[in-house]
């Protein structure tokens, strides 16, 4: 099936060997075959065929043969030799099977493998929680009519209509219309809703926070960027550290045991000359006595009781054996925003510069908070008039007149409104850019404000602009009098509040702690700083050997990791990587997050750790 432009086939496509996020959008329509009528009927049920479903695929397992999986390993070998010459090689001497050892053997086995298969099922399916994240259903264009259905159906060349509060079902490119705000923070971890324009590629599972605009379907399923991080969570299934150690005394007392038994045979038979009966007792008294068969059950039983008292202290292990693995762990990688940080943004308040004298930085705060509106659902916003004792007070003792809300074009909110005396003012905050051309600042005044921008953008925070004006017309029409620039406040999304002091003692215990954020280099470095655990932090780039820094350049990827207090501006398939590398060094890793682009370096981990309000994905990926 070709398409015309180029003669591309959706085989290819479904290969991911043509770029459409990059291409322009009118190629993007061209190699999809599709026009922005959106496709018929017949056609997406045929396209269904070539690329599946928009779903993550569940894996199916029986339980029968999971539970039996817990019987295959060295220490349940041993136990099974055991139990099998307890009751078969009696009979060679005309003696009854030993039904005592027999039972007692398996009873154990089977208690061992129940405490494996329990602790194995509590885990969870993290591809499923995966999957409960994405929208089920959609407005779709079909037959040239809208129509909501299941987001399962959807297919690459589909149009979709995407509004506020909507998830997005799938990759997508927008087209022509208003900007979106988008929240796709528990995807990539940027901290702040980014604005995306006509062009731009929407993730699946990411949230709509403004807006409303047509799309056209780019990848659907595992295909997309939230299926590649399921993807790489559910082919992620390695044992942990303390069955490794397990494994390893097994190997360990079969070797010796096999030893032991050679020798033993040698002597009794050819040397000795015993009877077949009296050797065969000796063999299995070495046998049974020589493998610690009731280690695993001691082992988790000790477990279970740290994993109930860590349960009362608000720390819930789905595996009792993370807490040996946690005992162990040498470094902690984290995620920044939601799990350091609240992923809330806030001001600064002892940063705030004000521009004009005689005016306190409380009431810098109050001109952006009456230029604001929660009910908007802006995140801006809702953190300013949170800055306020009383969200009351942003319209205490005024009477509101207009508001304007923020648009693309103006980059800025503003409002009229009259004061207790009977004055009129406007009041407006927005981008700084916005704002110093508002107020027309000119020479020194405008070379201090771009300063103290550049110096906030150098710390990873945000600049808003605050100004305001007197209307002497009382006329909501008036252009009013000239505008004054207050002042700039700084924007950032604050740790929580025992992220440091937990950081401190981790590092006093020997612990390397590490930063692995989505967000920007400047953002990372700025947490850093204020949670104490250095600063020295390098771009996504730097893993794939693209940085440009010389002093780094020469030294291994691997090395590099080690050394580095964090990462910046990483997608899920780096946080893997960097987790895999850490391994490879053999550390004993832990990870800690919350988003979806956690969960497969939550699942790798030797220790995954979510925190509280996670998302399903990433409470299903941890231990």
């Amino acid at each position: 099936m070709a398409a015309d432009g180029g003669g591309i086939s959706l085989e290819e496509i479904k290969n991911e060997n043509v770029d459409l996020e990059r291409i322009p959008v009118e190629e993007v329509f061209q190699s999809l075959k599709c026009t922005k009528e959106g496709l018929t009927t017949e056609e997406g049920e045929n396209r269904l065929q070539i690329f599946g479903p928009n779903k993550l695929e569940e894996k199916k397992e029986s339980k029968l043969l999971k539970f039996l999986g817990f019987m295959w390993n060295p220490l349940s070998w041993v136990m099974e030799i055991a139990a099998i010459m307890a009751i078969a090689l009696a009979n060679g001497g005309g003696k009854p099977p030993d039904w005592q050892d027999f039972i007692g053997i398996v009873v154990l086995l089977i208690i061992n493998s129940t405490i494996s298969f329990i602790e194995e099922n509590n885990a969870g399916n993290a591809a499923a929680a995966l999957m409960a994240g994405l929208a089920p259903k959609t407005k779709v264009l079909r037959d040239g009519r809208w129509s909501e259905q299941d987001a399962a159906i959807l297919v690459p060349g589909d149009v979709i209509s995407i509004k506020l509060g909507d998830i997005v079902p799938a990759d997508a490119r927008l087209l022509e219309g208003d900007p979106l705000k988008i929240d796709q923070s528990a995807l990539t971890g940027e901290s702040l809703p980014v604005t995306k324009n006509s062009g731009d590629e929407v993730f699946s599972g990411s949230t709509c926070k403004q807006g409303e605009i047509e799309a056209v379907v780019i990848a659907t399923g595992v295909h997309t960027f939230f299926g590649k991080a399921a993807h790489l969570v559910d082919s992620t299934n390695q044992s942990g550290h303390f069955q490794k150690v397990l494994t390893a005394i097994g190997n360990f007392c079969i070797c010796t045991i096999a030893i032991g038994m050679v020798i033993e045979i040698v002597v009794m038979y050819p040397i000795q000359h015993r009877q077949y009966r009296s050797g065969i007792d000796n063999l299995l008294v070495l046998l049974i006595g020589g493998i610690p068969i009731a280690m695993p059950t001691v082992l988790s039983v000790t477990m279970a009781i740290g994993s109930h008292r860590l349960s009362e202290q608000g720390a819930i292990t789905k595996r009792m054996t993370a807490i040996e693995e946690m005992a162990g762990m040498d470094v902690l990688c984290s995620d920044k925003t939601g799990t350091l940080t609240l992923n809330k943004l806030t001001v600064d308040k002892t940063m705030i510069e004000v521009f004009v004298d005689n005016i306190e930085t409380d009431y810098v705060v109050l001109a952006a908070a009456r230029a604001s509106r929660v009910e908007n659902q802006d995140a801006i916003d809702t953190s300013i008039v949170g800055m306020l004792s009383d969200p009351r007070e942003a319209r205490e003792g005024i009477t509101e007149v207009h508001f304007l809300p923020f648009n693309p074009v103006e980059k800025r909110t503003a409002i009229t409104y009259i004061d207790s005396e009977g004055e009129w003012h406007r009041a407006s905050k927005g981008a700084p850019e916005q704002i110093i051309e508002l107020c027309n600042l000119t020479g020194d005044a405008n070379r201090r404000v771009h300063s103290i921008i550049d110096k906030f953008a150098d710390r990873g925070l945000r600049s808003l602009g605050v100004a305001q004006q007197r209307v002497p017309e009382k006329n909501k029409e008036s252009p009013g009098g000239p505008w004054q620039f207050l002042g700039l406040l700084p924007l950032f999304d604050p740790p929580r509040h025992d992220s440091a002091e937990t950081i401190r003692r981790a590092l006093n215990l020997g612990v390397n702690v590490k930063m692995i954020t989505g967000d920007q280099l400047a953002i990372g470095k700025e947490t850093g700083r204020r949670l104490g655990m250095g600063t020295n932090m390098y771009p996504s780039s730097a893993l794939l050997g693209n940085n440009k820094d010389e002093s780094i350049a020469s030294i291994p990827v691997e090395e590099l990791i080690e050394k580095a207090d964090g990462f910046a501006g990483v997608f899920p398939e780096h946080k893997y990587e960097i987790v895999k590398k850490l391994q490879e060094r053999k550390h004993i890793c832990g990870m800690t997050g919350d988003g979806v682009n956690d969960a497969p370096a939550l699942k790798k981990a030797d220790i995954g750790i979510a925190v509280a309000d996670a998302t399903d994905a990433a409470r299903g990926a941890s231990i």
